[in-house]
């Protein structure tokens, strides 16, 4: 049995936007996916609802290969003003990299994800509005996050037995 997707109307794209940030904020963001796909068949440059689509896929990134970096990048490409495209693109290889933290990748494997991220942030914050700091937020965060694999990694690196370990 089929079930054709019904279309929202215009008039509740505003209501709909609203429900799909919040769906984010409940940690629901395959519900918050649905919503902004609904409100993008509509209006298929509704900026609020490709940033939402695009910021709901990757909270869904697990560090894993089907994790859908390329849609959300691709998603963010299509936001109209240059700052959030190159930030919400920051965001993206930030939040990759965070994934692959969590899924356990080799810090140093991490570092050019981090490198990403931050070269979009400096891009961002040269354009960024008056008063809007979120890029050097995002930046001062992956500063510190880099800090910290780098101590993981030069203590995982002292913990390694060399002397007397035979070589296979």
């Amino acid at each position: 049995m089929d079930y054709p997707l019904k279309s929202i109307t215009r008039e509740g794209i505003s209501d709909a936007a609203a429900k799909a940030e919040l769906y984010r904020d409940l940690n629901d963001p395959e519900e918050a996916e649905s919503i902004c796909r609904d409100i993008l068949a509509i209006d298929p440059s509704h900026q609020k609802a490709l940033r939402l689509l695009g910021l709901a896929i990757t909270d869904q990134f697990l560090g894993v290969g089907v994790d859908r970096y390329r849609e959300a990048k691709e998603i963010f490409e299509k936001l109209v003003d240059p700052y959030e495209r190159i930030y919400y693109t920051g965001l993206m290889y930030e939040r990759r990299a965070k994934a692959q933290i969590h899924a356990g990748h080799p810090p140093h494997s991490l570092l050019p994800l981090f490198d990403q991220a931050m070269a979009c942030y400096a891009e961002a914050e040269v354009i960024r509005p008056s008063g809007n700091d979120d890029a050097i937020l995002r930046w001062n965060r992956c500063a510190r996050l880099i800090e910290s694999l780098k101590k993981r990694l030069d203590e995982s690196l002292l913990s390694f037995p060399t002397a007397g370990t035979p070589l296979i």
